[in-house]
């Protein structure tokens, strides 16, 4: 099966991208013929050699001697003087951040209608900025955490008592986020989350609150779930240790919980994927507090695509590729145009 891996975009997470795109070809080069597009931030595409798949190759700028790519219908395209190179095939989107999380890679795949793994233009909406991610949630049914909202361009005092953590409202990979336990450090906080976005998210901080992790994706009409993973955090789960964990390859252990839990957290999951993330695998991050499921956050493009969370990470790929949704085409027949015309005379 060909499977074309695109990655890097104008993004703070760009280079989060490219740990991740060197992850899935050692995960997946043994099972598919794999193509690699990086997105540099310019918003150009190179083909990529898979032996050039390293991280000096693009520190360096060396991708730049790579073949430039445009896009044609289901296809990305290279052509010079009488050589024409084809990458067809389904695409994984695996832009991280801004570009890939936002909806504008899926709405450039849908509109050169790419057979592609991801979330679509609604579900990236949803799930890039957090505010519209509580929207869901509170529309859905899916408890989340108490939270206000600060805008770079005005000034208001927080509702809650510290501790707080702040947050940019369209980041991920932890970048901006700080932990705030008295009130003389807020405005420093802030500088920095405002650095990143003109939103910021700003929830109570809970010691101790245990975190789960579960991801999933639907394939041939049914859900199938990862393994729920507790990750090992100390304050907050920082960006060293997401950082280090998109890199990761091996298996965690699952968590010790038991089924009432489980299925807690399963049909949260449930609610929040169906009639929304179709065609894309995605991580939960949920917190449980006093044996309540609420939800943290929604990755729709996590780290490695959260590989180590499956024991069978390939068959996972092939299973999901094979039940992509796929958009309906309009109809453009002119029969009004043609009805007018003729109703001329003409």
């Amino acid at each position: 099966m060909k499977l074309t891996i695109l990655f890097g975009g104008a993004s703070f997470e760009h280079e989060i991208s490219i740990v991740s795109a060197v992850t899935l070809k050692e995960k997946l080069q043994n099972r598919f013929e794999l193509s690699f597009v990086f997105c540099d931030s310019q918003h150009n595409f190179y083909l990529i050699e898979p032996s050039s798949m390293k991280a000096k190759t693009f520190s360096s700028g060396e991708y730049k001697k790579a073949p430039l790519l445009t896009l044609a219908r289901s296809r990305f395209v290279h052509q010079k003087m009488f050589k024409k190179i084809e990458i067809d095939g389904t695409v994984l989107n695996l832009i991280h951040g801004a570009d890939g999380e936002e909806g504008v890679i899926a709405g450039l795949l849908d509109f050169y209608s790419f057979s592609y793994i991801g979330p679509r233009v609604d579900a990236s909406v949803f799930s890039f900025d957090k505010r519209y991610t509580k929207w869901l949630c509170e529309a859905k049914g899916v408890k989340t955490i108490k939270y206000d909202v600060l805008y770079a361009n005005e000034h208001k005092d927080i509702e809650f008592s510290y501790p707080v953590i702040v947050k940019p409202a369209r980041l991920g990979s932890s970048i901006g986020v700080s932990v705030v336990k008295e009130s003389e450090e807020m405005d420093y906080a802030l500088d920095v989350a405002f650095e990143f976005d003109s939103a910021v998210i700003v929830e109570p901080f809970i010691e101790g609150v245990k975190e789960y992790n579960l991801a999933g994706y639907v394939a041939n009409g049914e859900l199938h779930f990862s393994i729920v993973e507790e990750p090992q955090k100390h304050e907050f789960l920082d960006f060293e240790k997401k950082y280090m964990d998109f890199s990761r390859s091996e298996g965690p252990s699952a968590a010790q919980i038991d089924d009432i839990l489980l299925n807690k957290l399963k049909e949260a999951f449930k609610t929040i994927y169906l009639d929304m993330f179709e065609g894309a695998l995605i991580r939960c991050d949920f917190f449980v507090i006093d044996d309540e499921v609420y939800l943290n956050e929604i990755n729709p493009i996590p780290g490695s695509m959260a590989n180590y969370l499956f024991e069978d990470f390939p068959s996972v790929i092939e299973s999901l590729a094979s039940s992509l949704p796929h958009k309906k085409r309009v109809r453009v027949g002119y029969e009004y145009i043609h009805s007018i015309s003729q109703a001329k005379g003409k």
